[in-house]
């Protein structure tokens, strides 16, 4: 038998499915549904059809689960869905590629659980945020750096902050292409001012910037913030920079230097981004000090 319509030759005999939330926050997340109805069987069946096993395993426990029984009562199966996805059976050796996952979560939805969509919907419009974000980012990439995106990106895929091998190539790179310290000041602050834009909580690959202008002497960075070519995405990467975790050697003295009309430009910058976090850390770090 064809792996991929197994589960469906099983649901052919279910009268019965108890399906349960598992995510713990889902009111009254059980439901039992007859089964012994055609057209409910059927809409099950379609929803829970699969595509493919390919082989993998989703480490995970899974969000709904499934429990499969015929007229008497009897258990036939127990399957587990996964993030909106994919399935898993006992039977398989690797989780199964559903055909439509929207089916199921729509099903599920119109019995009375609807947290699996929802999340599913969520964690979509994260997804396209964060490509958004990463195609933002990488179109902000200064010239000379071509051919390192891949390897900058992994690091977000990994979780490891860049190499020292890689900032060193980076910065040569960018010393080659840009020999003007403003010019390569300028070419920074506008990547690192792309992306999510935010000081906590990004992508690992959009720190890669900042750990460049930590290289930066502050008098090379307040040229270039002070060079008329300097634009409100040119403050947006000071602002992140200078109000950052940790972004400097000596960031509380280079911040404590800042020019009062620097000061107060970045500090607007920042009150206006809506970014509530980016907010926070400008008052504390650029705000006068009150009387």
């Amino acid at each position: 038998m064809d792996e991929t319509t197994a589960l469906d030759s099983v649901l052919r005999h279910a009268h019965l499915a108890q399906v349960s939330s598992l995510s713990g926050c889902e009111a009254g997340g059980e439901i039992r549904v007859d089964l012994s109805d055609p057209a409910e069987s059927a809409h099950l069946r379609r929803a829970m059809a699969v595509e493919s096993l390919p082989g993998f395993h989703c480490m995970c426990g899974g969000d709904v689960r499934f429990e499969l029984f015929d007229r008497d009562g009897e258990r036939l199966a127990v399957v587990l869905l996964h993030h909106g996805t994919s399935l898993r059976w006992e039977q398989w050796e690797s989780d199964a590629v559903l055909t439509d996952g929207r089916l199921l979560l729509t099903w599920l939805a119109g019995h009375g659980i609807p947290g699996p969509k929802q999340q599913f919907e969520a964690d979509r419009q994260r997804a396209e945020e964060g490509a958004e974000e990463e195609r933002t980012w990488l179109a902000a990439m200064p010239a000379g750096l071509e051919g390192t995106a891949d390897r900058i990106l992994d690091l977000s895929r990994t979780g490891g902050g860049p190499s020292a091998a890689l900032l060193a190539e980076l910065t040569h790179r960018l010393l080659l292409t840009f020999p003007d310290p403003v010019e390569r000041v300028l070419a920074l602050l506008d990547w690192h001012g792309s992306g999510s834009g935010r000081c906590s909580g990004y992508a690992v690959h959009e720190g890669v910037p900042g750990e460049l202008l930590g290289r930066v002497p502050i008098a090379d960075l307040l040229a270039g913030l002070a060079d008329p070519r300097a634009e409100d995405r040119h403050e947006a990467g000071a602002v992140r920079h200078l109000v950052g975790w940790k972004t400097r050697p000596h960031q509380k003295r280079d911040v404590a230097d800042l020019p009062e009309p620097l000061r107060a430009r970045l500090l607007a910058h920042a009150r206006r981004s809506g970014d509530s976090d980016k907010q926070r850390r400008a008052e504390r770090w650029l705000a006068p000090p009150r009387a």
